[in-house]
């Protein structure tokens, strides 16, 4: 199986939002994050099993603390934990990085 049919193939709660089949972003920088896991791993930076387990760990974390966070905030910490854990980013680089970003983005959509 593909890796594109491995990300639509997603079930349960690890499922991506879809509305009549398509998916859905509440925001751009969802759009953007979604973007980013799957270009990342198309590159070999990791493979999608990697990151699906990344996921479901969190939104399994996520559940049991009773954190409301949203979908893909959940899909933004596993990236950033599947980075992390890689060496592939510092927690420090992260944060320089968000805030950088921040700094310089002028859309309403408040990106986390």
């Amino acid at each position: 199986m593909g890796v594109g049919r491995q990300i639509t193939d997603m079930s349960g709660e690890m499922a991506l939002p879809r509305q009549n089949g398509e998916l859905v972003f509440a925001t751009p920088w969802e759009a953007r994050i979604f973007g980013l896991a799957v270009a990342l791993q198309e590159s070999g930076v990791y493979e999608w099993r990697e990151f699906s387990s990344a996921l479901a760990a969190e939104i399994a974390r996520a559940e049991q603390a009773g954190n409301t966070s949203t979908y893909y905030e959940r899909w933004l910490s596993s990236l950033e934990k599947l980075l992390i854990d890689n060496g592939l980013v510092t927690p420090p680089e992260i944060s320089h990085r968000m805030a950088s970003h921040a700094a310089h983005d002028d859309h309403a959509d408040h990106d986390p």
